[in-house]
């Protein structure tokens, strides 16, 4: 009797795991799924703000009004194949969509550090493999801006110098390091490139 419990158990255990298991990865499909078709929407959204500027033929405000998640361009790095919607604001529901323009930088287009943040393990997952002179493009309703990977560093999540205000225009890309590291990563991995 104790072993056709023990048996019975073993049995709902291993079907209780199973089922968990497959929510688990039912879970990470539908978010890697939702942001994939985000990022269509967003790239939308970008072509359509650039016709729009195209058939205003006024200049653009430096400045726009912009709320939390809202589509302000798109960064291309080719070397890597990595392109991604720049999206603004750093909330961890905007860097699920994409990735997030750094509230107190300058805003892409404008002179200026821009900083940009995403996550390690989605769309910034790539930059482990970046190199000094890699080229970088922003693209935004003004244009599209090419950089060149300067320095990268490593450092810890408290160093805010690293986004400090430029009197030139940079671009500073972070994420969480080391990118392979399971939960909250201690150190963050910073991409700085200067205009071309």
């Amino acid at each position: 009797m104790f072993a056709n419990q023990s048996h019975g158990f073993l049995c709902w255990t291993r079907r209780l795991l199973l089922l968990a298991g497959t929510l688990a990865l039912s879970y990470v499909a539908l978010t890697l799924l939702n942001a994939r078709l985000y990022q269509d929407t967003a790239n939308h959204t970008l072509e359509q703000q650039i016709i729009h500027a195209e058939k205003q033929n006024t200049a653009i405000p430096s400045r726009p009004a912009v709320k939390e998640g809202d589509v302000l361009g798109k960064i291309e790095i080719p070397r890597l194949g990595l392109s991604v919607a720049v999206l603004q604001g750093t909330t961890s529901k905007t860097l699920l969509l994409g990735v997030g323009h750094i509230e107190g930088t300058a805003f892409p287009g404008e002179m200026g550090n821009i900083g940009i943040a995403g996550h390690r393990d989605t769309f910034f997952r790539g930059l482990k493999d970046i190199h000094s002179d890699d080229e970088i493009l922003l693209q935004t309703t003004a244009g599209i801006a090419k950089y060149k990977v300067d320095w990268i560093q490593i450092t810890a999540p408290s160093d805010s110098g690293i986004i400090s205000p430029t009197t030139d225009s940079a671009l500073t890309l972070v994420t969480c390091f080391p990118f392979h590291y399971i939960g909250a990563a201690p150190e963050r991995f910073v991409v700085h490139a200067r205009r071309q």
